[in-house]
C-alpha cells in the first residue's frame, strides 16, 4: 500500500522547543466522572462519595480526587495530539495539588516545555514539561512535570 500522509502526527522531541507553550481544550467534571473514577479505582474515601462528610471537612461541593484531576489533564493533552505517534514512554513526574476541584468545575491545562535532550538511544529524546491545570475561574488547581521519551526527527 502506498504511503498516505497522516493528518494527525505528534511532534518530535526536536520540535518541542524549550519555552514553547500550548493550551488544551476545556473539560467539565461531571458527577458521573467522579463516581466512575472512585468506583473503578477504589477511592472509597468519604471525602469523595459523601457530600455531607466533605462539607463537614470544609469543602464547598463534591470533591474530586487530585488523581482524577491529573488524569483529566493528561487526557486533554492526549486529545491535543501533541505526542500522537511520537510518544514512547512516560518516565516520571512530580505533582502538586494547589486547590480543590469540585464536580462542575471546568478544567484546562497549559503545557510548557522546560527541558529537552537527546536520549542514549538513537532517534529518541527526553522531554520535560510543566503542566499547570486551571479551573473556569483561572485558579491554579494542580501542577505536574511529566518527563517523556519522545521519537526524534531521525526515527
Amino acid at each position: 500500500m502506498p504511503e498516505v500522509e497522516r493528518i494527525v502526527a505528534g511532534k518530535t522531541w526536536q520540535q518541542m522547543d524549550v519555552g514553547s507553550k500550548f493550551r488544551t481544550a476545556d473539560r467539565t467534571i461531571a458527577e458521573s466522572d467522579l463516581m466512575s473514577f472512585i468506583t473503578l479505582f477504589g477511592f472509597n474515601e468519604p471525602l469523595f462519595w459523601d457530600a455531607r462528610h466533605a462539607a463537614s471537612a470544609g469543602y464547598a461541593g463534591r470533591l474530586v480526587p487530585g488523581a482524577l484531576t491529573y488524569c483529566v489533564a493528561e487526557g486533554l493533552i492526549m486529545q491535543s495530539h501533541v505526542i500522537h505517534g511520537t510518544g514512547i514512554a512516560f518516565m516520571g513526574m512530580e505533582l502538586a495539588v494547589h486547590q480543590p476541584v469540585y464536580v462542575g468545575d471546568t478544567l484546562h491545562a497549559i503545557v510548557e516545555t522546560v527541558a529537552t535532550r537527546a536520549s542514549k538511544a538513537v532517534g529518541r529524546g527526553v522531554v520535560t514539561q510543566e503542566v499547570t491545570v486551571r479551573n473556569q475561574d483561572d485558579v491554579l488547581v494542580l501542577t505536574y512535570t511529566p518527563v517523556r521519551l519522545i521519537k526524534g526527527d531521525d526515527s
